[in-house]
């Protein structure tokens, strides 16, 4: 038992101190890539190639002075931003970075833990999280952070019912709630290839969920200010600011799981797939950021409601039939 202990706290701390890392490099690499793809240099004054920059952010937004308008509901004013961070951190205990390493001889699986129902945890947790921005944006006493609180709350209340649906495929094709029976079950081959359909869909509702450009209606700088965290400044900006980065490297990390075959590919180690794989589909979240413009967002709601959702749900009984026959 003590063993088991130590082991989960060990896994725990490595899990963390990683996948932050990383996360705190997503917000240089993507400055850098939009940087390069409108021939910038992007961030290169701190440090080799800007490598410090992140942390020199860090520090700049620790040290500012923190304000609270008059007007905020201060409990949840406050609250918000942790709601905002805790969400994908709980996450990370259910993703499944690898299958079983051996280590001085004991098996050590790379995931912390793999409930029955942990797409579902997922979901519920992907939910909770668009709560911090809600009620960040109307706890705060602005009309523009009202506003982009209202619109965060329509986008995670229509594309969310897409999302599950696309994962509904997933489900049906693999016959496990579990990401790790999920993964398993992509041994002989991707979802990808089963449920393209489902994939496109996954992706689209993501990036929605995510406030993504061409969705990111609940900030639009350009008509909101920022939208839900105008009135957010020191450290609680830089929670919602590391919210979004994190719950974009768990976007990545449940593509792989739910259509890339998670941590299979040949040669390399598992993890180092699930990586690379993770590490693309970031990529591509970055790169379209500065492809596509920004919908309005009667746009966006048309696209989830009048194509979107049809869509999913036809590819539900498309999925069930070829299952059928």
């Amino acid at each position: 038992m003590l063993e088991l202990m130590i082991i989960t706290m060990i896994k725990t701390v490595v899990v963390i101190s990683v996948c932050m890392l990383v996360v705190t490099y997503l917000t240089l690499a993507e400055r850098k890539i939009l940087g390069f793809i409108q021939f910038r240099h992007g961030p290169n004054r701190v440090g080799y190639w800007g490598l410090l920059q992140p942390f020199a952010d860090g520090i700049k937004l620790f040290l500012k002075e923190e304000l609270t308008p008059t007007n905020a509901e201060r409990p949840i004013y406050h609250i918000a931003p942790i709601i905002s961070i805790a969400s994908p951190m709980i996450m990370l205990a259910l993703i499944p970075f690898g299958d079983t390493v051996t280590i001085l001889g004991r098996e050590i699986t790379l995931y912390l833990a793999n409930p029955d129902v942990g797409i579902l945890i997922i979901l519920a947790l992907g939910t909770l999280g668009a709560y911090g921005g809600m009620l960040g944006g109307w706890s705060s006493g602005n009309k523009y952070g009202y506003t982009g609180g209202l619109r965060a709350a329509a986008i995670i209340i229509s594309y969310e019912l897409s999302m599950a649906f696309a994962v509904i495929c997933v489900v049906m094709l693999s016959g496990s709630l579990s990401l790790v029976g999920i993964v398993q079950a992509q041994a002989g081959m991707w979802n990808i290839v089963y449920a393209p359909v489902a994939f496109v869909i996954f992706i689209i509702s993501g990036l929605a969920e995510l406030n993504r450009t061409p969705f990111d209606m609940p900030e639009a700088e350009a008509e909101l200010c920022c939208g839900y965290n105008v009135e957010y400044s020191s450290m609680k900006f830089a929670l919602f600011f590391f919210g979004e980065y994190t719950h974009l490297f768990i976007f990545g990390c449940l593509v792989t799981t739910l259509f890339l075959g998670g941590w299979h590919g040949p040669v390399l180690p598992g993890v180092v797939w699930f990586f690379i794989k993770t590490l693309l589909v970031v990529f591509f979240c970055i790169w379209q950021r500065a492809t596509f413009p920004r919908l309005r967002y009667d746009q966006v709601m048309k696209l989830e409601w009048k194509f979107l959702m049809p869509l999913a749900i036809v590819n539900i009984l498309a999925t069930a039939l070829v299952l059928a026959v």
